[in-house]
């Protein structure tokens, strides 16, 4: 395991994030990578220093020091690649959910944290059965411009606008929550209506783009989960303007819409 990335810190200062990203050197297509260096802009903009460490191929997870866990998305030959290696990590991905670790995977990375994921030429992948939920791949590809409508906590709703482009079909189990509910696009199926899947502080979701510079409250959102797992009181952020981010989460939403319904 070694460290990628890292940030600095300013006023309160004291506080500090360490966030793992998971195989960066295989899943990281569509500029996926762009979420950590997101998280790690904005917690550094409010004198949060953050620690970004990769986690490769036969390492492990640091079970008790990680705060947030990233996986992003691959092609088929990538996840075929790390699909043994993330199932043998259930566990240690497991105790890290029950000590607080905060988790956002996509698009590949959202299928292998799934049971299984057949692909294609029909081999099925083990995965690490932490969501709720397994993938068979379809015969043509989902693509185009997302809108969900998302309501992590109580009464406090938010659009998430992002680009999907897989050809997995997942399905939810019965009961299981989905990370959002589409206003616009295909979404984990392209017919129940539901994009991604949502366990606690585990977050599994096909938007590339990548998500979080256009969506800023999801990104404010997992740094106060993660915060949570060091901090007794609750942890409150200093607002940003995001003049910029809010634009971006605009245009992309229009595009959404101006697309219209799963077709």
């Amino acid at each position: 395991m070694s460290a990628i990335g890292g940030g600095d810190s300013g006023p309160g200062g004291d506080r500090r994030l360490v966030i793992c990203h998971l195989y960066p050197e295989y899943l990281n297509i569509y500029a996926d990578r762009g979420n950590i260096a997101v998280l790690s802009r904005r917690a550094a903009w409010r004198g949060i220093a953050v620690e970004v460490r990769s986690i490769g191929l036969g390492e492990d997870v640091p079970v008790g020091e990680v705060d947030l866990l990233y996986v992003g998305g691959g092609q088929d030959r990538e996840q075929a690649l790390v699909a043994p290696d993330i199932a043998g990590k259930a566990d240690q991905l497991r105790a890290a959910l029950a000590d607080g670790t905060v988790l956002l995977a996509v698009c590949g990375g959202y299928q292998l944290l799934g049971r299984s994921y057949r692909d294609q030429a029909g081999a099925e992948l083990p995965g690490a059965g932490i969501l709720p939920l397994h993938t068979v791949a379809g015969p043509r590809r989902l693509i185009g411009d997302v809108l969900l409508d998302c309501e992590l906590d109580p009464g406090d709703r938010h659009t998430v606008a992002g680009f999907e482009n897989h050809a997995g079909r997942t399905l939810l189990d019965p009961g299981a929550e989905p990370f959002g509910r589409l206003v616009a696009g295909f979404g984990n199926d392209g017919e129940s209506g539901f994009e991604g899947c949502r366990l606690g502080r585990a977050l599994g979701t096909y938007l590339h783009g990548p998500l979080l510079p256009r969506n800023p409250w999801l990104a404010d959102w997992l740094l106060v989960q993660a915060l949570a797992r060091r901090e007794t009181a609750v942890p409150v952020l200093a607002p940003l303007a995001d003049t910029f981010e809010h634009e971006a989460h605009a245009v992309a939403a229009q595009r959404a819409r101006d697309r219209g319904g799963r077709s």
